[in-house]
């Protein structure tokens, strides 16, 4: 096993994947325990598929796709965050909405366009090949504000996620604290598209917060425990798709689904004993 490790980070392009993937999983598991605690943790899947419209158009009109990709998804998450607040279009209908309807945008232009084909294929389902060096520091730079703003606004998200209605009451500002919920989560799902593709992106955020509350009860237990098994699945994905050849995101899907299999066995196993 050491010798296979130190093999693939013989490989810049895997070094690229591994230092991105981490921290990607580490913010996409933070957030993730908010998220599904809220009942709201299809938003990755709705704002994944409104980043690959947004890195379709890029990738057509040669623009550089995440550049272009994180502002859109930011503005479609506060666009989400008000409808559901305010319209009779609320949660699941209005992330339907948003996630099918930029899916045919980043089909029809993918089509239109022409040897868009091999970039398209990347943004649905990823590849750890598509991460160029600006890629690797706007996604370093760009994950350490998301984990430094988690860290600082840690008990402020706490208690918007547990009962949004008193944490108004006693002056929390709920509607900014969902904003930059709204914003990291956006953040997150731009930078993991890349390597785990439109597709997939979502399962880092739902796959490791649920796996921890069969186990877990508390929140920074839950918290703490997501985050490790957030990241040693990506690294045991990584693993397996260089060892096996497998795709890079359904690699580390199947991992996160096993230990999600396991705990959930562990959890009946104790009720049971």
């Amino acid at each position: 096993m050491l010798s296979l490790i130190t093999q693939m980070l013989g490989y810049q392009f895997l070094v690229n994947a591994l230092i991105v993937g981490i921290l990607v999983s580490l913010c996409a598991a933070l957030l993730g325990v908010n998220l599904v605690l809220k009942n709201y943790a299809m938003i990755g899947d709705g704002l994944s598929h409104v980043g690959f419209g947004a890195l379709a158009v890029a990738t057509a009109v040669n623009m550089a796709p995440l550049q272009f990709a994180l502002p859109i998804v930011i503005a479609s998450a506060f666009f989400l965050l008000r409808l559901n607040e305010n319209s009779r279009l609320k949660g699941d209908s209005a992330i339907a909405l948003f996630s099918t309807s930029a899916l045919a945008v980043g089909v029809t232009v993918s089509s239109l366009a022409k040897g868009m084909n091999t970039d398209i294929y990347s943004y649905m389902f990823g590849s750890i090949l598509a991460m160029t060096r600006t890629d690797v520091i706007i996604s370093v730079i760009m994950a350490a504000v998301v984990l430094v703003l988690f860290i600082l606004f840690y008990h402020e998200l706490f208690a918007v996620t547990f009962d949004e209605t008193f944490a108004r009451a006693t002056g929390v500002k709920a509607g900014l604290y969902n904003s930059l919920l709204a914003i990291l989560t956006s953040v997150t799902i731009v930078l993991g598209m890349r390597i785990m593709g439109a597709l997939l992106i979502s399962s880092l955020i739902i796959f490791p917060a649920l796996t921890s509350m069969q186990v877990f009860k508390s929140f920074r237990s839950v918290i703490i425990s997501s985050t490790l098994i957030s990241a040693l699945c990506f690294v045991a994905g990584i693993i397996v798709s260089y060892n096996y050849s497998t795709p890079t995101g359904a690699s580390v899907v199947i991992v996160n689904l096993i230990l999600f299999l396991l705990f959930l066995l562990i959890n009946r196993l104790r009720r049971v004993f």
